[in-house]
């Protein structure tokens, strides 16, 4: 059984995200778009201060191919 991921708002996610190489690419209304150097994008929602479903974040990771543990990593 997987361990459970945080609960983390968008702001943390994006954090993460650019710790790993991702940089904003645009954004379209709530959408932020990233890329990192590989042309690999993932699309995070962002409105400010909620906390992203655990669905969602899998999802994103799995865009940015980060495994649960180096995004716990990269969070700290």
């Amino acid at each position: 059984m997987s361990e459970k991921l945080p609960r983390v708002t968008a702001d943390k996610v994006i954090k993460v995200l650019e710790r790993a190489g991702f940089a904003l690419a645009r954004q379209s209304g709530s959408h932020k778009i990233y890329k990192n150097d590989e042309g690999v994008r993932v699309t995070v929602p962002y409105h400010s201060g909620k906390i992203l479903h655990p669905k969602l974040l899998k999802s994103i990771l799995r865009d940015a191919d980060l495994t649960a543990d180096q995004f716990k990593e990269l969070l700290n």
